[in-house]
């Protein structure tokens, strides 16, 4: 690589490193909550096996770490992944709230990935079961014309 490339390389790299950082997943859905009501924004809920569920693996790869729908979420969601791993361990604290959520949304343990969408006052407008191939603008759309519709 010549010396002339590595200025706009570094910028590049610089800028997707910010839209990641804008838009990290939280563990911690009562925080979600507070920043998303004081923010304005709608909650987007991720209920994944990160560790061992194919299709969560995939919707992770194609939407949820493409940059087009990170700098989206920054701007617009304030993002939860509510994680149900098999090889890995959460904190105790987090998995307890994980397991509430699970029966708080009626999430069948069978139908991971599971998007739920929620306003900026904690109510519940949408929800996606499974994952079929969407991209990110098309998660983009179903959450705009969810929130459009939102009170």
């Amino acid at each position: 690589m010549n010396m002339r490339g590595f200025p706009c390389l570094l910028i590049a790299f610089s800028f997707v490193t910010t839209i990641a950082r804008g838009s990290e997943w939280q563990t911690d859905y009562e925080r979600a909550l507070a920043t998303a009501k004081a923010a304005r924004k709608c909650v987007l809920l991720d209920f994944t096996g990160s560790d061992w569920c194919g299709p969560c693996i995939e919707m992770k790869k194609v939407v949820f770490s493409k940059a087009a729908f990170l700098s989206y979420a920054k701007r617009n969601l304030v993002l939860v992944e509510v994680d149900y791993p098999r090889v890995k361990t959460l904190p105790e604290k987090v998995t307890k709230q994980n397991e509430r959520l699970l029966h708080q949304y009626g999430i069948d343990k069978s139908g991971y990935p599971t998007v739920i969408l929620l306003n900026p006052d904690g109510k519940m407008i949408g929800h996606l079961e499974g994952y079929s191939g969407e991209r990110p603008a098309d998660i983009i759309a179903w959450v705009e014309k969810l929130r459009v519709k939102s009170p």
